[in-house]
């Protein structure tokens, strides 16, 4: 990457300014994927209602949200680095939640369809502005750990929507709990606007580099693409996983809706922020003697949570299949922070959320648009010769994709030293 940007020093606010500014992001990060991911755990009832396929709620987790989420969120984060990024989170944070509470208007695929598109449209403008804004208030040396702490929104918010899903759903009904997810978020979006504000250095955007300009940088700079592509396949996984795996646990063990939201509620909410914050700590210090550490940390963790993911599916004990994923949604989990790291690493600040969104567009192209479609839609190919368990065996075949991910990850950190531009 030049290193001859304009505009890269950044002025962090003070210490307890900065505490308080990431818990709001880190709630407003949760509040994402409540609303994001709550529609795994209501798939059941809006399948039966609705009279949808498998592929047709692949389509509405995955693709309805990914393709408007991935493609806007680059001119979202162009204009964060240029007019501020708590701004645009904001505005962000309000366009998601109230179309995340239009959902319960559906009354059949295209309607839920076009709503989860909102979704997607209003989340673009949250994630990387966010990235951005953790880089901005930490130094190098604890940025993977404050991009993992911002990352608990991640198990927080997914637990939350599984468990508030399921609770809702089974006390009133699945259109209920869109409306009072999306009012939650609604009445905090005025409080985060209040409570977060941009660093000094930030507060004016003019000396952002126009987006041309970082990418004639990011194209020839192999460790963000391979970081790129690595994170994809594994969100692939990742992602098609949050969707699926409450429906494999309704559908190979029987479990009730209530039952599922508490099982696999609990998986995500330990598993996610363990494996979040090993990740984080893990490569932050390893990368003290070496940079690479931001590459083969992840590595090494998705080359054991694929063995362990298919010993669970391939059980036939509730219990034991709980015990196998639980270590494996952890070990799942440990490239957020490192990886989410070195892409603030390999541009310079004024760049960061328009190289973030550009990280973003790979990843959730590939990752949330791909992974619930492809295990759906394997899922119905399979279901003429195994029935209800074919879903089990889709989800198997999809692992695959964490053996790509760890050989990206090996590639890249063979040249994120000369990448580096910190």
């Amino acid at each position: 990457m030049p290193r001859a940007m304009p505009g890269e020093g950044v002025a962090a606010p003070a210490a307890g300014r900065s505490g308080l500014m990431l818990a709001m992001l880190v709630v407003a990060y949760t509040l994402n994927f409540v609303d994001r991911q709550v529609i795994g755990i209501l798939a059941g009832p809006i399948k039966q209602e609705l009279a949808l396929s498998d592929t047709q709620l692949g389509l509405m987790g995955g693709v309805a949200f990914a393709l408007f989420y991935s493609v806007l969120g680059l001119p979202a984060a162009v204009l964060a680095d240029r007019h501020g990024r708590a701004r645009v989170i904001t505005g962000a944070l309000a366009l998601w939640s109230a179309c995340t509470a239009l959902c319960a208007a559906a009354s059949g695929f295209w309607g839920l369809f076009l709503a989860r598109v909102g979704v997607g449209v209003g989340e673009a403008g949250g994630v990387a502005p966010s990235f951005a804004l953790v880089a901005d208030l930490v130094p190098p040396a604890r940025r993977a750990r404050a991009l993992a702490i911002f990352a608990f929104g991640s198990p927080i918010g997914s637990a939350l929507g599984i468990l508030l899903g399921g609770y809702i759903a089974t006390r009133f009904d699945w259109r209920v709990t869109f409306v009072v997810l999306g009012l939650a978020g609604l009445v905090f979006a005025p409080v985060f606007a209040r409570l977060v504000r941009e660093p000094p250095a930030t507060a004016t955007r003019v000396a952002a580099p126009p987006i041309a300009t970082v990418w004639r940088a990011l194209r020839t700079n192999g460790s963000f693409w391979l970081l790129s592509l690595g994170a994809a396949s594994t969100s692939l996984v990742g992602y098609g996983l949050l969707f699926w795996l409450p429906s494999f646990f309704a559908r190979s063990f029987a479990l009730s809706l209530w039952t599922t939201s508490l099982v696999y509620g609990a998986i995500v909410l330990v598993g996610g922020i363990s494996g979040l914050w090993a990740g984080g700590w893990l490569a932050d210090r390893l990368a003290l003697r070496s940079r690479r550490a931001y590459a083969l940390v992840p590595a090494a963790a998705l080359s054991l949570a694929a063995p362990l993911y298919a010993l669970g599916l391939l059980s036939r004990s509730l219990p034991l299949t709980i015990a196998l994923f639980l270590v494996p949604n952890a070990l799942g989990l440990m490239w957020y922070g490192p990886v989410t790291a070195a892409v603030q690493g390999l541009v310079p600040a004024p760049a960061r959320a328009t190289a973030s969104a550009v990280f973003l567009l790979v990843l959730n192209l590939l990752g949330i648009g791909g992974g619930a479609l492809f295990f759906g839609a394997l899922s119905d190919a399979l279901a003429g010769r195994l029935g209800q368990e074919s879903l089990r065996y889709a989800i198997l075949a999809g692992l695959s994709f964490y053996v790509i991910a760890a050989g990206l990850f090996v590639a890249a950190s063979r040249r994120l030293e000369r990448d580096w531009h910190e």
